[in-house]
């Protein structure tokens, strides 16, 4: 007589049934019945113990069960085996539906990775290294630059003039129209909102000094810094990095030029020389829209505004802006060189370095203009 396995549902004893050896299945074994909670764990639980039970399973047999779909004939699959089990009776449909399984085997299930509670170190550690080795590069590349500026103020007639020639082209005659149109549009935004401000006070008259001391010794030079670092610098490190690719500096490697000499030299001359211009003509231009904002926000006039603004910077200032522009030109010049020489052989490092140098000549100049504004201070200039 058929014995049901016992488990602690009556119902799922009635599905299960062990005799002579075969574990006949009866019911229904369909998608509504299954989705009971706990319903499928006790019907695992049913046939563990028919199959550990004395002498075992040796058949199946499910012409019994009245419903089955893939939920059910899926929960079947899994506990043999993904295998068809030995002494198996099934019908013509239950024989069409598990082997549209066989067919279709179920990829493993991969286990989550263990969290790890120290994994924030070596991230760090990581970064920290990363940066270390950037710098030994920027540090070794700054070292073969002055060797190379030194061997052409020794014979300049040997010097990359063309390249410099073409260079400043590039970054500083072309960089005007962007430059200006930039600047122009932050010296209106920044005289409309220190007039709005001034004029509560009644102190509409010194947006000269704020406006004069502002742009030229903080704003333009950052400003005209981050657009050349957006535009020249990433143009320099993807015209290296193509050249990467393209395998031109293995070809100037067998050919015995000096990449320091022909490629980094004449840019970092290009850009410390076109800099320090482009930073006047982006604070001319700040002026310019400064006080045209001024004269329809405050109703000061230009004639006055253009009087005015000579004693309100001073000579100072506008040393203090030349001598940033210069630093932020050979600084952007060099983390671009730097990067172009880093990448790899493929269109995905390219576009990743030249990413990575934009951001870190950006980071570089606002790092180096804090550094700037505290010796500055220090020195009470």
């Amino acid at each position: 007589m058929p014995v049901p396995v016992q488990t602690s549902r009556q119902n799922v004893a009635q599905t299960v049934v062990f005799a002579a050896g075969v574990c006949r299945l009866v019911g229904d074994w369909g998608v509504q019945i299954l989705s009971a909670r706990t319903e499928v764990e006790h019907r695992r639980q049913a046939m563990s113990a028919a199959t550990g039970a004395a002498g075992g399973v040796k058949g199946w047999d499910l012409t019994g069960i009245t419903r089955l779909d893939a939920v059910g004939a899926q929960l079947l699959w899994q506990f043999w085996g993904q295998k068809f089990p030995d002494g198996l009776q099934l019908t013509d449909s239950q024989q069409a539906l598990f082997k549209v399984l066989a067919e279709h085997p179920i990829e493993p299930v991969v286990p989550p990775p263990p969290i790890d509670w120290f994994g924030w170190v070596a991230t760090l550690g990581k970064g920290f290294y990363i940066a270390l080795d950037h710098g030994r590069g920027l540090l070794i590349l700054l070292g073969g630059l002055l060797l190379n500026f030194w061997g052409m103020l020794k014979r300049p007639i040997h010097g990359p003039w063309r390249e410099i020639s073409a260079q400043v082209f590039r970054t500083g005659a072309q960089a005007l129209g962007i430059t200006a149109l930039v600047g122009f549009l932050i010296g209106i935004v920044l005289s409309y909102l220190s007039a709005q401000q001034l004029a509560v006070f009644g102190a509409g008259q010194f947006i000269v000094k704020l406006l004069g001391v502002s742009i030229v010794r903080e704003l333009g030079p950052v400003l005209a810094a981050i657009l050349v670092a957006g535009r020249s610098g990433s143009s320099i490190t993807a015209q290296i990095g193509v050249m990467r690719v393209t395998q031109e500096l293995d070809a100037m490697q067998v050919m015995g030029i000096s990449e320091g000499q022909r490629l980094i030299l004449p840019r970092v001359i290009a850009l410390g020389l076109t800099m320090p211009m482009l930073v006047l003509w982006t604070d001319t231009m700040a002026l310019l829209g400064g006080m045209l904002a001024a004269k329809f926000e405050l109703g000061l006039s230009v004639v006055w505004f253009a009087e005015r603004l000579p004693d309100a910077i001073g000579i100072k200032n506008y040393w203090i802006g030349i001598i940033k522009g210069v630093t932020f030109g050979a600084w952007i010049a060099l983390v671009a060189c730097h990067f172009g020489l880093r990448i790899e052989p493929n269109t995905e490092s390219l576009g990743k370095g030249t990413t990575a140098s934009v951001v870190t000549a950006i980071t570089g100049v606002i790092l180096i203009d804090a550094i700037y504004a505290i010796i500055f201070n220090e020195m009470n200039i």
